[in-house]
């Protein structure tokens, strides 16, 4: 329980419309867009820098747990107070400070949304360059504790790429500036430790982004497949004949008639598999690189290749991508998605061995993959008022994620760790390891109160003690 005097502070801290502590207001903030449950005591929504302070300096005197959110996207759990506790909500923090077109940096708020940064720059030429699917509404903070990436990461890379520099707020209430506006500062890379450890180190208060020039053309292309096998050897073999493409997603044939059904974006009902290919560059390379890439293609025995023939085709494409969980909840109200790595040369091997994993568990699992760096998502559907329906999806996710680590991938992608992957890192790190990064929490965390119960094993069951003792 939050003592009444702490809350007393807070709400003096934020105002009488910074805080919520209702009941019915809480629901809202029991979940992310994970299958997880856990409600806050009170949750907090801070307007600067200094009223983070605050919010940390209360809680750290009476040992509140502290959890940051920014939209609610996560898909693992990282937003979940799983000690109750306070959520610091970052949703009022969300102005875009400075736009540096001349060295091609912006300066941001991280209840920024995604979207928005490229929104304020594209009319001059330039883009933020990660675009997770939940881009319309995840926020800039969300993506730093995530280390989020999205369809054009094969390319571009992914959020840490595209970070240069943070101030944050350390749980002890000081206030830390790392990296900044100019490359290659010397000392410790600390920007890019602290970018992806989920808000368990620090509350991002501000980000110093990269941002690029649009690129000069643009090629968006459709492959379409009777086999998912073939599909999967076509991406080994772009690669092979060193291609690099700004984007390579694959659907499989059930997630791609969902897709269909719901945005009308021209996939074809009939097929196994498509792939969703997008050059860019100079105008001369790219359209010598569609003529090498359909050649791949037709040699792995794509039945067609699409070329999209206006900037309209080619948003189609796109839309049918990155509205794909919005189309899957048409049919499937309640679904778990989850977030593995394997290498290039698995995509078939894994498709294979997830259809092993549905027919074992009695379930339809349907794919969607960034498959040029070899990061797929099968979609788990459950019925949560079925007994035991979680428990077997969770099961069949645990599967797939072990056998991701068994041919040399991960357990995470973009998605981060957080509450859902955290008791598979002992199959993926040393004892050694673990310990290392386990020394890094209790070295900027030492109490354990900032975003407890994540990331770190605890065994199942158990809960991580805030004293940093296991």
């Amino acid at each position: 329980m939050i003592p009444g005097e702490a809350k007393r502070k807070l709400a003096a801290l934020v105002g009488p419309r910074g805080y919520l502590d209702r009941a019915e207001d809480l629901l809202l903030y029991e979940y992310d867009a994970s299958v997880d449950k856990s409600r806050p005591e009170l949750v907090v929504f801070p307007r600067s820098t200094e009223d983070v302070v605050g919010i940390v300096n209360v809680a750290r005197e009476y040992r509140i747990p502290l959890v940051a959110r920014g939209a609610g996207t996560g898909l693992s759990g990282g937003s979940i107070p799983l000690e109750g506790g306070i959520i610091v909500e970052f949703a009022r923090m969300n102005r875009i400070l400075e736009i540096d077109l001349e060295n091609e940096r912006a300066v941001v708020e991280p209840g920024v949304v995604n979207l928005d940064v490229t929104l304020a720059v594209e009319n001059r030429s330039y883009l933020f360059a990660p675009d997770p699917s939940s881009q319309k509404a995840c926020t800039i903070g969300g993506n730093v504790a995530e280390n989020a990436g999205g369809p054009h990461t094969l390319q571009y890379g992914v959020t840490t790429n595209h970070v240069l520099g943070l101030e944050v707020v350390l749980p002890d209430g000081s206030v830390v500036t790392t990296g900044g506006k100019e490359t290659d500062l010397a000392g410790f890379d600390l920007t890019g430790l602290l970018t992806g450890s989920e808000g368990t180190m620090a509350l991002v208060t501000k980000v110093v982004l990269r941002l690029l020039r649009k690129p000069e053309f643009i090629k968006t292309a459709l492959a379409i497949y009777n086999s998912a096998d073939d599909a999967g050897r076509t991406v080994t073999e772009i690669t092979a004949r060193a291609i690099t493409p700004a984007a390579l997603e694959m659907l499989d044939g059930e997630m791609l008639r969902m897709v269909e059904e719901a945005t009308h974006a021209g996939y074809p009902m009939d097929a196994a598999a498509v792939l969703l290919i997008e050059l860019d560059g100079v105008r001369e390379g790219v359209e010598e690189q569609v003529e090498q890439v359909r050649e791949v293609c037709e040699a792995c025995n794509a039945r067609e290749f699409r070329v999209a023939r206006t900037a309209e085709e080619r948003e189609l494409l796109w839309k049918g991508r990155k509205n794909a969980f919005g189309a899957i909840g048409r049919v499937n109200p309640t679904y778990y998605v989850q977030d593995g790595v394997v290498p290039r040369t698995q995509i078939a091997p894994i498709l294979r061995y997830i259809q092993e994993v549905a027919a074992h568990y009695g379930l339809k699992i349907s794919n969607i993959f960034h498959a040029g760096d070899g990061n797929l998502h099968p979609i788990i559907p459950f019925n949560p008022r079925r007994p035991g329906d979680l428990e077997k999806a969770r099961s069949a996710g645990e599967d797939i994620l072990r056998r991701c680590i068994a041919l040399g991938g991960s357990i995470t992608g973009e998605h981060g760790v957080g509450l859902e992957k955290k008791e598979l890192m002992p199959e993926l790190f040393s004892a050694e390891t673990l310990d290392a990064i386990r020394g890094l929490k209790r070295l900027f965390d030492p109490e354990g109160y900032f975003n407890p119960g994540k990331v770190l094993p605890t065994g199942r069951g158990c809960v991580e003690s805030r004293l940093g003792v296991h």
